[in-house]
């Protein structure tokens, strides 16, 4: 009799593990229940949908039922809930959503990919018309026909993460005002708050007010709108509420079969998938997986990790030795023309999880040399174990090129990579595309002199440390357009000429515009006998930082 396995959940994690294991078994029975009415569908895309960018509700669809079966012969049963297993059994009961009616499968191995459920706000007033989550394709329908049928104008964004910056964006696209309240003191909570800052200013920049440090704490309807007072006694009146504050793991049926829970409230898999039933698996939003960054069990709702899942559980089923490797985070997203992405573990994360504090150097190079047209700043940050120079996580914010180069180094991490690989690596140049040394070998290389001594990274958070010497390289246009108001000034060119003007009885802290000149200052400083460090990015890393703490 041909093995059968019986996905539970469509969309990234269920369908890619069902397509995989007809291309690896082309005897396997496979059967997908999906409780709603599409069992592959591009959840990405939905706030893109709503904004109107993508126009056709269909090109959302990845794969149909129909295609499925015809082109896998994988038996797809849309609105069907699949309530209870039976472990001993090995059988699942699976209710039809339109009918009622409930009946008896059984599997041989059981996939379970259930997803993530939206997180909605216990405050009066949640369930009120016009008050929105957008998890699904008739999720952004009903949100368009909403807007459409009301000629709304006016929207609050609750959750200034990534899909509610994605929201707020396409929203605004729609002509919309939009309010963004998040309770966080910054946007983009898996950022670090410095490179937040970037991201914050660009929304306001495009017209979306941000309040921060604030969350809604109840909504009522008046006068055909929505008014929502916040925990801070601010008041905001709307047409729509859009809730984008998260997503928890969807683990109902984990708990009615007994199958154990992670630390962080997701399915326990081993490197298999395999849930502590040994014929079940789990892969997608509703899984712990290892942070590679950390070693720490992690729940990282991503559309990748998810796919990747799907596919391993497949060969494993088919009997191949393979291996899940973890995650790292790797994201993107698009904010009004700027591109923030990241891999790894941001600074705070490393906090809360006890590990020790990284060595982090920021720079703000071109994303091609200055000389062809059109070069756009990268803000990058790296962070790094100074110890052996091992990678832990990277973040970067830019209008150009910059996916590309967290891209390069989430590859470098993920093959245990160092500073040192980073700065050596070959890649692409062309005037138009790069420079000689890449953005990417520009932060190996700043990482390396800071973990050789060569010139010793030092961050902008300790500047006000009365025990350091701030020592600004700058031109004098540059220093009267802006300044830290301990800093010496003393041009790098005459640094050489003027190094009696430094005290020698403390360590020197030197700044220019983005870390370069400052660089240059501190080898001539540090080979003419001072204690000289380079302040991480200089002075743009300085107004992130400010804008990050509102001063």
């Amino acid at each position: 009799m041909p093995s059968r396995t019986i996905i539970v959940g469509g969309v990234a994690g269920g369908a890619s593990c069902a397509a995989r294991l007809r291309r690896v078994d082309e005897q396997a029975e496979i059967v997908i229940y999906e409780r709603g009415p599409h069992v592959s569908f591009a959840n990405c895309g939905l706030p893109y949908h709503v904004g109107g960018i993508i126009a056709d509700e269909a090109k959302l669809l990845v794969a149909t039922p129909t295609l499925l079966k015809d082109r896998f012969r994988i038996e797809v049963h849309v609105r069907h809930e699949v309530v209870a297993i039976d472990r001993a059994a090995k059988t699942v009961t699976v209710r039809d959503l339109d009918t009622g009616s409930e009946q008896v499968d059984r599997y041989d191995q059981l996939v379970l990919s259930p997803g993530a459920n939206a997180i909605i706000p216990d405050i009066p007033g949640v369930g009120l018309p016009g008050v929105f989550t957008v998890r699904t394709v008739p999720d952004a329908r009903t949100v368009r026909e909403w807007i459409d049928s009301r000629h709304a104008t006016r929207t609050l964004v609750v959750g200034g993460g990534f899909i509610g910056l994605e929201m707020a964006e396409n929203l605004r696209h729609r002509g919309m005002q939009v309010t963004v309240i998040e309770k966080a003191g910054q946007v983009m909570p898996p950022l670090d708050a410095e490179m937040a800052a970037l991201v914050r200013a660009r929304l306001e920049e495009h017209g979306v007010r941000v309040i921060l440090g604030d969350a809604a704490a109840s909504i009522t309807a008046a006068a055909g709108a929505l008014q929502v007072r916040s925990e801070r006694g601010v008041k905001v009146e709307v047409d729509l509420v859009i809730l984008a504050i998260g997503v928890r793991p969807e683990t109902a049926l984990a708990k009615q079969a007994g199958l154990q829970l992670g630390p962080r409230g997701g399915f326990q898999v081993d490197a298999h998938m395999r849930t502590s039933d040994r014929s079940i698996f789990a892969v997608g939003d509703a899984v712990e997986v290892v942070d590679v960054a950390t070693g720490m069990p992690a729940l990282i709702p991503l559309a990748g990790p998810a796919n990747r899942q799907g596919r391993l559980v497949a060969d494993v089923i088919a009997g191949r030795e393979v291996r899940f490797a973890g995650v790292q985070g790797t994201a993107v997203c698009g904010v009004f023309g700027l591109t923030a992405a990241m891999t790894g573990a941001s600074e705070k994360a490393l906090a809360r999880t006890g590990q020790p504090a990284p060595a982090v150097v920021h720079l703000h190079p071109a994303h091609h040399v200055g000389y062809y047209p059109g070069a756009k700043p990268i803000h990058l940050k790296l962070l790094y174990r100074r110890e052996d120079g091992r990678i832990l996580g990277a973040q970067a914010i830019g209008e150009e090129g910059v996916e590309r180069r967290i891209d390069v180094i989430a590859t470098a991490m993920r093959l245990g990579g160092t500073v040192e690989d980073l700065a050596d690596l070959e890649l692409c140049y062309a005037p138009q595309y790069g420079a000689a040394k890449d953005p990417v070998n520009l932060a190996g290389m700043v990482a390396v002199n800071d973990r050789d001594g060569d010139a010793p990274a030092m961050p902008w958070s300790t500047a006000d440390d009365q025990a350091f010497t701030l020592l600004d390289v700058r031109e004098p246009g540059e220093w009267q357009a802006g300044h830290h108001p301990r800093a010496i000034h003393i041009p790098l060119h005459l640094v050489r000429d003027r190094l009696s003007e430094i005290p020698r009885d403390r360590p020197v802290a030197v700044y220019c515009a983005g870390g370069q000149r400052s660089y240059y200052a501190v080898r001539v400083l540090r080979q003419s006998g001072f204690d000289a460090r380079n302040l991480a990015g200089g002075w743009q890393t300085a107004r992130q930082v400010a804008a990050a703490s509102g001063s």
